[in-house]
């Protein structure tokens, strides 16, 4: 039997945990990656990022239903450090003088050259964004008392790309008309919020073998949801 307790044991993390949050922190650093691919599919272009960053909200999902929002804090602010890291070491390899034989030069500089404002957006807007994911979820779940997982996993997904692409697209497409910036958000959402309907049967698996082999399902009760209490686990 699960055992539905306020939290796992302070300050301690399980294997199956510490997979996830790597498997968090790839999808996230990938994503930005990708994001210097554009494809179009039925007239709508999008970026790379698109297929693989909705998974990072999906193991958001995940996390916060097993282990709790204090937990899942954690790994979006590990997420956050990783991906500062792999931005400034590209940064750094960039200024390396290049070897005379090596053309790549140019495409590496493509795909790295990210420009500072566009970071930053995307920075503060994953941070935002999953943060509020986690809360939404988190709430939702003392409120329905654990019921009702998929409906949960979409209505914080929405807010939390809501909030993700109210963050980025201001800062990293300011000057455009609005129209287009409220089409380009509206997009987004509908997109990413549909691959996680998408894939909720598989979400649902995940979780529910996640509980069975933690023996393990959290309720976030008398809790801080100050997202900058790292420490509190």
């Amino acid at each position: 039997m699960i055992n539905n307790v306020p939290s796992q044991g302070h300050g301690t993390v399980s294997v199956p945990f510490l997979l996830m949050a790597i498997l968090f922190n790839v999808c996230l650093i990938a994503s930005n990656l990708f994001e210097t691919k554009l494809f179009t599919v039925a007239g709508i272009s999008l970026t790379g990022g698109v297929i693989i960053f909705p998974v990072s909200y999906i193991i958001n999902d995940c996390l916060v239903e097993v282990y709790g929002y204090r937990k899942s804090r954690l790994v979006i602010w590990s997420g956050f450090v990783m991906n500062f890291f792999v931005v400034a070491m590209a940064q750094i390899v960039r200024l390396l003088p290049a070897s005379p034989f090596w053309d790549g030069g140019e495409h590496f500089n493509y795909i790295f050259s990210l420009a500072p404002r566009v970071t930053l957006a995307s920075m503060l807007a994953f941070v935002c964004g999953s943060t509020v994911n986690a809360l939404i979820m988190s709430k939702m779940k003392i409120a329905t008392g654990g019921k009702g997982f998929s409906v949960r996993a979409i209505v914080s997904t929405i807010g939390g790309e809501g909030i993700d692409s109210l963050v980025f697209f201001p800062i990293a497409f300011w000057g455009i008309g609005p129209e287009e910036m409220l089409k380009l958000m509206v997009t987004q959402i509908i997109v990413k919020t549909a691959y996680e309907i998408m894939i909720l049967p598989v979400t649902n698996i995940v979780v529910h073998r996640l509980k069975s082999i933690e023996n393990l399902d959290t309720f976030d009760r008398n809790i801080s949801y100050n997202p900058f209490r790292i420490k509190d686990l």
